[in-house]
């Protein structure tokens, strides 16, 4: 029993000499556009929206929202497909509409980019497409002699 608690003081130990994960670079996401439209919401979510307002009226005095989540979630699994389908209708109906805006948005997006720009983005992807393709052949040669 000792020689397992000598094992995990060792672990803990590597782990404090190698930072821990503290010299892994951390990444910057790229800043969200406040301009693009939001995604839709799924069935499950429509019917939620409902669901909510007509349980906060059963149940005033709850103030849980994990309480009205259980609940929303055993009421949808409890609920027939021809029961589901007008959710999912509204559901389908607000998709087309997002997919609509998406393409407005994403050809404001691409009006205003300038071509000049992506050629010659393209031409730099190409340049060190061929700088990779000589160093390969020069390793192949050097392995058949």
């Amino acid at each position: 029993m000792p020689k397992a608690k000598a094992d995990a003081k060792a672990t803990d130990n590597r782990l404090k000499r190698k930072g821990a994960g503290a010299g892994r670079k951390q990444t910057k996401k790229a800043a969200k556009d406040p301009n693009k439209p939001k995604r839709p919401p799924t069935a499950f979510f429509v019917f939620m929206a409902e669901f909510r307002e007509t349980y906060q009226k059963e149940h005033p005095n709850n103030k849980a929202v994990s309480v009205v989540g259980k609940a929303g979630g055993a009421k949808w699994k409890s609920l027939s497909d021809a029961e589901k389908a007008p959710f999912i209708a509204k559901a389908d109906k607000k998709k087309q509409e997002y997919e609509k805006t998406m393409q407005a948005y994403n050809k404001k997006l691409d009006g205003g980019k300038n071509p000049s720009e992506e050629e010659e983005s393209d031409k730099s992807k190409s340049e060190v497409n061929d700088e990779d393709g000589d160093d390969e052949s020069g390793e192949e040669e050097e392995d058949d002699e």
